[in-house]
């Protein structure tokens, strides 16, 4: 398809702490016992996009990742891994390696990514229209950040939460409008322009930017050269785009003109409403051609289009970038996303290595992995949790809706509810955790409680 396909991996995230560190970056972190960046990758490769540049923030990280996909890829993929700064966001790692892109179109995927939306519709939908830029929108997760911000707990009602504000033109093919972070809590304001050409524009709520683009690759380098201060392609580059895209340059006589930039204002209480403004020139088939103005020698008008791929509510799309995400994210590959896995799952609908013991009277229950090499006691009990490698867990030990990574020592009489323990973390006996997370490597002492912490080696 001669796209170049660039996974931004990201480092080691500040709001993921504890769970990352040097030796375990974000891109490394466990899904279902799998690094998250293997859902991209594989994505990517059932679309036969197999030539990859991928961008790890910090040198430390970059080894990891690496060495990992050197590993797990060799004879699969063409993958290129690119060292940038750290904190640089995504605008920034795109212009450190700009030197590197040079076919037409550039997809552009967050590697925190975990989805089953074939990113070869998405550029398929890109070349369809000749977009500038084409971004695939997912309808908002329906597991989200819990009222009290907790990883855990059955009880608890979640929210559904508001990421962006979209207008979108009557077809749900072209973007053209798009609030993001804290533009969504301000009142909505619609140009003039795009409404007398689209003649009316869907508001949308419930759709989240997935973080995946096409970019026709001029038009980017063009961008990130010109808007050095550009940080975010969510939050600077990509409403940039839809701002411009029927008022860039008019050339009147060889002078450039400014198309007038006026404003329509829409309350933000009706942003879920359907904003309909039947004007004298309603819209046509193709607004962006009635917008082009005059074709004449003397006024030329360059227009760009900014369309947008809707995913299917039936898929799944989710980003892995807070530690609440981590959590939902893990429950639902062995949940109703288990079809991400990879895995087959036993008829029970849960997974037990077959290298793994269990004691007498210990039960592991539905949406449930405890994997290779692990050992647990007598009288234990495993309810909706991820068990990694190699784990030693004792007599009496409750894991409720957890997540636990490889070569983890819990002691017997431990209880574990919403909470992510890290690599060679140990529990002594008798430990309580709720909604909490545990460091790598950090111990626990007998007999403590803990509610709502994150416990870390200092």
């Amino acid at each position: 398809m001669d796209f170049q396909v660039v996974v931004l991996a990201g480092g080691t995230s500040k709001n993921l702490l504890p769970l990352v560190s040097k030796e375990v970056p974000k891109a490394l972190l466990p899904v279902a016992n799998r690094p998250v960046l293997s859902y991209v990758l594989e994505q990517l490769e059932l679309s036969n996009l197999k030539d990859l540049i991928v961008v790890v923030e910090g040198e430390d990280a970059a080894i990891h990742v690496g060495g990992w996909i050197s590993n797990a890829y060799v004879d699969r993929l063409h993958v290129e891994v690119a060292t940038v700064h750290e904190e640089v966001g995504t605008a920034g790692a795109l212009r450190a390696i700009a030197h590197h892109l040079t076919a037409n179109d550039i997809l552009v995927v967050s590697g925190d990514l975990v989805f089953d939306v074939p990113p070869g519709a998405l550029a398929a939908a890109h070349r369809k229209h000749n977009a500038v830029v084409t971004t695939m929108l997912c309808p908002a997760p329906i597991s989200g950040p819990t009222e009290s911000g907790s990883s855990g707990g059955k009880d608890k009602i979640k929210k559904p939460r508001r990421y962006n504000i979209i207008g979108l033109d009557p077809s749900k093919q072209f973007l053209l409008h798009i609030a993001t972070g804290a533009e969504v809590e301000k009142d909505i304001r619609i140009q003039k322009s795009i409404l007398r050409a689209v003649g009316q524009m869907e508001i949308r709520a419930d759709l989240m930017d997935a973080h995946m683009y096409a970019f026709k690759r001029s038009v980017l380098q063009e961008v990130l050269d010109e808007k050095d201060e550009f940080q975010s392609l969510k939050d600077d580059v990509l409403p940039y785009l839809v701002r411009s895209q029927l008022k860039s340059e008019v050339l009147f006589n060889g002078v450039p003109q400014t198309e007038e930039n006026g404003n329509e204002k829409v309350s933000s209480q009706n942003n879920q409403a359907v904003v309909s403004r039947i004007m004298a020139n309603a819209s046509t088939p193709s607004f962006h051609e009635l917008s082009s103005g005059y074709n004449g020698s003397t006024h030329v008008r360059r227009i760009h289009k900014c369309c947008a791929y809707i995913a299917s509510e039936s898929r799944y799309c989710q980003r892995l970038n807070s530690i609440q995400a981590f959590s939902d994210i893990n429950r639902d590959v062995i949940g109703d996303a288990s079809h991400l896995s990879g895995y087959s799952f036993s008829a029970h609908n849960n997974i037990i290595h077959p290298s793994a013991q269990l004691g007498t009277r210990t039960t592991v229950g539905p949406h449930c992995m405890l994997w290779e090499g692990s050992q647990m006691g007598d009288k234990c009990s495993v309810k909706r949790s991820v068990i990694g490698r190699h784990c030693r867990i004792g007599s009496n030990v409750k894991v409720v809706n957890s997540v636990v990574m490889n070569h983890v020592t819990i002691g017997d009489g431990c209880s574990i509810h919403g909470s992510v323990i890290c690599s060679n973390a140990q529990l002594q006996e008798r430990a309580v955790l709720k909604d909490c997370q545990v460091g790598a490597g950090f111990v626990v002492t007998a007999g403590s409680e803990h509610k709502g912490e994150s416990l870390a080696r200092k």
